[in-house]
């Protein structure tokens, strides 16, 4: 299984790389730094040429150049892409944000945690229903 990490900031994404190799998350975990690296991950366009199709994005909102926000709408609108479930990570718990995901079709929206630990059972979580329980489209 593919995950497509969209997170700018490298402190997050260094803790995602730990979880991922603590064994919180099992998958191949490709990484897009902005919202326009997102689309050209998803479309298969220059660096991200010979891409793989993720299984699954976890998309952070605040993101240089395209927002999170942006890149939802796309994915979403795009028959090609609309199916890849979309789980927002945010920093935020605030209530607009939340339902300003849904109204975007986000199939998920969970709060980042602060520290590894955290995070390491949150990509557990994670796993555990998007990797080996939900059927997904291919």
């Amino acid at each position: 299984m593919n995950v497509l990490l969209v997170e700018d900031n490298p402190g997050d994404i260094r803790l995602m790389e730990e979880a991922v190799k603590e064994g919180a998350f099992t998958s191949n975990m490709h990484v897009a730094r902005d919202g326009e690296q997102a689309m050209d991950f998803l479309h298969q366009q220059g660096r991200f040429a010979a891409s793989p199709r993720p299984d699954l994005i976890l998309l952070d909102l605040n993101l240089p150049r395209k927002s999170g926000r942006e890149v939802l709408t796309e994915i979403k609108n795009e028959r090609g892409l609309r199916q890849i479930p979309v789980v927002v990570l945010s920093t935020s718990a605030n209530p607009e944000d939340i339902s300003g995901a849904y109204d975007l079709h986000a199939n998920c929206y969970l709060q980042k945690p602060g520290d590894l630990e955290g995070l390491l059972e949150l990509c557990r979580s994670i796993e555990c229903f998007w990797v080996r329980s939900a059927l997904l489209a291919g």
